[in-house]
């Protein structure tokens, strides 16, 4: 590794680097930092969460600001979420904190603009840290002008691609000069950062980091094998065996980013929702009491997790496997930082088996598979935890109306065991009562024979939603899917009418699927739903009639056209 004193680097940045602790660069600012520093070009730079990237534009950038006396606008940087939008102009500011006539300012939605446009006023900035949407408000209002930009940097371009920038990142390039450098920073190379790369980049050089440090050596990663429909249940008995963790799960979704935080909270944990549904200033105060560590756990989308910088965090869970493999490097590279051990765990159904497998191989690395825990393990733990108190406890009872109260001379009538016992029973009832005889939530993979003789034990469904609601059965096994995260094999005989609908579920999914529909809405449509009496005939998965019937229909469809055909022609006979 180098140094960062071997990079030519001013005086004045390289103090500032001294003052953060740094001393060696990371393999992304080692091979981006001579490139950057002693040439103009554009560059291409794959790099993940964690890896140092904002150094590696960020101290090019100053070095290159740092002998001009210009007041415009030089550089524009451009990132996807209003966190990491404040993070990097908070790194900016301190690597150029020795160079007092650069200035940067960050402007992104949810906050006033008015006082944005005060501050750009105010410091005359030389950088701008930006939002796409933000930047484009500002240029609109005539107070940012960009005919003086010689550099833009496109932070997380794959992640701003992907949120629908893609028209806003393209007007914003259409404004500056022509004679200006790019510096793509991403952690995919996706078509459509090959498609701005291609239009708006010249000659770009290439650096590829990423896959390198895609598998961090702190960085423990198991999976544990669930039925879909028992991933909260899992997830609950995961988080009760390290009461002291400090992570985020990751969700593929708003909705269940919102419902399992929600869950949680009802239930005692100190966790929050982060996702973009919530309003700015709710995110920032969520980040707030997270870093502060007055909670323990944030359960978080993708893209909201974006400004998440923190070092300490013990745990990643990935509550689905993302859709792209190469989000699950983002997801772990939260955790194991700063030198730090961290564990990333994987609630993975049978049918995510594969996917899982392909980020084994995008990521190089290898998975554990773990067991669930069970009931009694739990409370072992539980009362593991609570020796481990009282042994290193140094608390004694001085309290003077403690000392003289009744209690005391009662409690030491009763047997020593009944009071150990009583006691314990107390501080464990919540545990007690949620695992006392709870079920095995592991999938044992012996029992494949076991489970293809019981894949047809299933429950007919009745749910009041019908064709006049716009339903079909592919629509309706969609519906039934996004809703409950039901797979669609586990969606059967699927019968559609006018008002009503009939299908059939796994029994063990029944209730679960039940009591998240119900009373639920469709269209305005309150939703009924419950069991179904029996099932209907020659109907197969999809809601398609068998072969068997389908020729039937066919018979009888060609027999009425051949009577049809008949009557037409004794009709015409009989004019004539």
């Amino acid at each position: 590794m180098k140094k960062f004193n071997e990079f030519h680097l001013i005086d004045e940045i390289l103090h500032a680097i001294e003052d953060l602790g740094f001393e060696e660069a990371s393999p992304i600012q080692e091979q981006t930092l001579p490139a950057l520093i002693e040439e103009n070009i554009d560059i291409i730079a794959l790099a993940q969460t964690g890896t140092g990237k904002t150094a590696a534009f960020g101290l090019p950038l100053l070095q290159k600001l740092s002998s001009s006396q210009d007041n415009n606008i030089q550089a524009i940087i451009i990132s996807p979420t209003r966190e990491l939008c404040m993070q990097l102009e908070e790194e900016i500011t301190k690597y150029g904190k020795y160079l007092n006539h650069l200035h940067s300012v960050a402007v992104y939605g949810g906050a006033p603009i008015r006082n944005q446009i005060r501050d750009i006023r105010k410091n005359k900035p030389q950088i701008i840290v930006a939002t796409p949407g933000r930047l484009m408000d500002l240029m609109e209002k005539n107070i940012v002008q960009l005919n003086h930009v010689h550099t833009v940097i496109l932070d997380e371009a794959d992640e701003m691609l992907n949120m629908g920038f893609r028209e806003d990142i393209e007007s914003i390039l259409e404004e500056v000069p022509e004679q200006r450098n790019v510096w793509l920073f991403s952690a995919t190379m996706n078509k459509d950062v090959r498609r701005i790369a291609k239009r708006f980049m010249n000659n770009p050089k290439e650096i590829a980091v990423a896959r390198e440090n895609i598998g961090n050596e702190n960085i423990h990663h198991q999976f544990y094998l669930v039925n879909h429909h028992q991933r909260y249940d899992a997830l609950k008995r995961l988080l009760d065996t390290v009461p002291d963790i400090y992570g985020i799960i990751f969700t593929r979704t708003k909705q269940d980013a919102q419902e399992v935080a929600e869950k949680l909270s009802r239930e005692g944990y100190q966790a929050s929702p982060l996702h973009g549904d919530m309003d700015q200033t709710m995110r920032t105060k969520v980040m707030e009491r997270f870093k502060k560590q007055y909670l323990q756990i944030i359960v978080a989308t993708d893209v909201a997790a974006r400004g998440i910088d923190v070092n300490e965090i013990s745990h990643v869970i990935n509550y689905e496997l993302p859709e792209d493999p190469e989000v699950y490097t983002h997801r772990s590279g939260r955790t194991g930082r700063a030198g730090n051990t961290g564990l990333c765990w994987s609630l993975v159904t049978p049918r995510e088996l594969g996917r899982l497998r392909q980020v084994e191989r995008t990521a190089k690395t290898k998975f554990e598979k773990s067991l669930i825990p069970s009931g009694e393990e739990i409370i072992k733990n539980k009362l593991d935890a609570l020796k481990e108190q009282l042994i290193h406890s140094n608390l004694e009872l001085s309290n003077k109306c403690i000392e003289e109260h009744e209690i005391i001379e009662e409690l030491k009538a009763l047997p020593k065991d009944a009071i150990i016992e009583k006691l314990l029973a107390l501080y464990l009832k919540e545990t007690l009562d949620s695992y006392t005889k709870v079920p095995d939530l592991n999938i044992n993979p012996k029992n494949k024979e076991r489970d293809r003789s019981t894949k047809n034990s299933e429950t007919r469904i009745f749910i009041n939603l019908g064709r006049k609601d716009g339903l079909n059965p592919g629509s309706f096994v969609h519906f039934i899917s996004d809703s409950t995260n039901l797979q669609n094999e586990d969606i059967n005989g699927v019968t559609i009418t006018e008002f009503t609908s009939f299908f059939n579920i796994p029994n063990e999914s029944v209730s679960f699927v039940i009591d998240v529909l119900q009373n639920q809405k469709y269209n305005k449509r309150r939703i009924r739903i419950e069991k179904a009496d029996s099932k209907p005939k020659n109907v197969n998965k999809g809601g398609k009639f068998d072969n068997h019937s389908n020729k039937k229909f066919k018979k009888k469809r060609n027999a009425y056209g051949k009577e049809s055909a008949k009557f037409t022609k004794s009709r015409k006979q009989l004019k004539k």
